[in-house]
């Protein structure tokens, strides 16, 4: 497995923490915006892009603040890498962003932009814009 990047971005999404973590935590809900599918079979969550399909646990669950994803490698061992969503409300405007942390091959640049748009996907469902 080729070394990864860890980068962490940020995005102000403006919905009601409790909208955005349940859009988080429930495989049909991260298919819509997510992934193509997301199946959640004997505690793992199998997140498929195209053909592509990559399996992971939840480490971390705060309702309401976080979920983390970690990945697993093919025999089902975690790996280093983890896809990690947080919820944060800022206490003078009130804002709501989602901080999202994760590891790709890519640069930044690309990262970034897949980012975006799967958080324009999770805008139109939340209906937030």
């Amino acid at each position: 497995m080729d070394k990864k990047n860890k980068y962490e971005f940020e995005f102000i999404v403006n919905a009601s923490p409790s909208m955005i973590y349940q859009y988080l935590t429930s495989a049909s809900a991260l298919s819509q915006w997510f992934a193509d599918d997301v199946v959640y079979k004997a505690g793992q969550y199998i997140f498929i892009w195209g053909d592509q399909k990559e399996r992971a646990k939840k480490t971390k669950n705060k309702r309401n603040e976080r979920v983390r994803f970690q990945w697993l490698d093919e025999d089902g061992n975690e790996t280093d890498y983890y896809t990690d969503f947080r919820i944060n409300v800022d206490e003078l405007t009130k804002d709501v962003s989602l901080i999202i942390t994760d590891f790709s091959e890519d640069d930044e640049e690309e990262v970034l932009l897949l980012w975006e748009n799967q958080i324009e996907d999770l805008k139109h469902i939340l209906g937030v814009h």
